[in-house]
């Protein structure tokens, strides 16, 4: 017994029959019907190529359609492709290697004791295959530095990805022979975050990779001269926003400290000294000239910004003796409400 195609006009609701090699099915529906809302009166339904619904109720009444696009990932005609996994810099083999589960299958469903055994022998040949060479077993080691690296340090996947590439290039250049990879794999996550501005400090890039700071400071220095990265330099406005939610302080000190660091007296005062350091100057600055909008001190600050407290009021002494520009409260409060867009 078999379901045939139904024949919506031929055969009324009560005239159904069953047979053995038959069976009718009748809608009881109208067409018209089907294709208006079913909460609002004669208005027709909309279908797009995610759900079907109503334009003046919004009752969705179908969803989850099928997808009538093509299956290729490529906009040329030449090259297309089934779809799969997208392909990363992250990986040594761009990430279209294969994947073997453990316990269950593309179902869910658990897997006998053999076949559990039979898939073990297959990643274990599946990991000597992986590698062809031992240079991608040292750029598969180097990009999964830089992975762990990346998630220690909270880094985006964009500049994880930009330093892998960096990691590429210098292999291909032959500037790992003679090297540690975790020095290098450091270097060009310390390299990416420089080129975009971010405010990472060479020592916490060297505690997360585990290598001593020199050594990632040799490395920096071979990715930046050998492969001409054009990094621009850091500046005390770089720091300011991290070290003032570290300390957090008021608003009215942030913008104080903003206005000193964009100052031509401030950027003249940061050659030559660490950004980090100047960037934490102006705060303890607009700290101390804004007492009514709290204070910090120059342990927390010196904690902050990994200087001493030495150096700190070195920066300090000399912000008193230049020409900074003025500040006001009324100014402030009238630039805050234009960003901000209040009447």
């Amino acid at each position: 017994m078999y379901l045939d195609s139904p024949s919506y006009a031929a055969v009324p609701t009560d005239q159904c029959t069953v047979s053995d090699q038959r069976i009718d099915v009748v809608d009881e529906s109208p067409s018209n019907e089907r294709d208006c809302c079913p909460e609002c009166d004669d208005v027709p339904l909309v279908s797009d190529d995610t759900e079907t619904y109503c334009p003046d109720c919004g009752l969705i009444v179908e969803d989850a359609g099928l997808d009538h696009g093509p299956e290729w990932t490529p906009y040329d005609e030449a090259e297309r492709r089934r779809v799969g996994s997208p392909v990363t810099p992250m990986r040594h083999d761009w990430g279209v290697s294969a994947e073997i589960g453990l316990f269950r299958d593309g179902h869910g469903r658990e897997l006998s004791a053999a076949t559990r055994a039979r898939l073990h022998r297959l990643r274990r040949w599946n990991r000597r295959a992986r590698f062809e060479s031992k240079a991608d077993q040292n750029l598969a080691h180097g990009l999964g530095e830089i992975r762990r690296i990346g998630g220690a340090l909270d880094l985006a996947e964009g500049i994880q990805e930009e330093a892998s590439q960096l990691f590429r290039e210098a292999q291909s250049d032959d500037l790992i022979r003679g090297r540690s990879l975790e020095s290098m794999a450091s270097a060009a996550v310390y390299a990416v975050c420089r080129r975009r501005r971010l405010p990472r400090f060479l020592d916490e890039v060297a505690e997360a990779a585990r290598v001593d700071r020199g050594k990632v400071r040799l490395a920096y220095g071979v990715l930046n001269r050998e492969l001409s990265l054009r990094i621009p330099p850091a500046m005390p406005a770089d720091f300011l926003p991290r070290l003032a939610s570290s300390v957090e302080v008021s608003e009215q000190v942030r913008e104080r400290s903003a206005q000193l660091c964009d100052s031509d007296a401030v950027i003249d005062l940061a050659n030559g000294r660490k950004p980090a350091g100047v960037a934490a100057g102006c705060l303890y600055f607009a700290g101390r000239e804004l007492e009514g909008f709290g204070a910090v001190t120059q342990e927390q600050l010196a904690t902050a910004a990994r200087i001493s407290e030495v150096s700190l009021q070195h920066v300090w002494q000399a912000l008193q003796d230049r020409e900074l520009p003025v500040w006001s409260a009324e100014s402030s409060n009238s630039s805050t409400e234009i960003e901000r867009g209040l009447p």
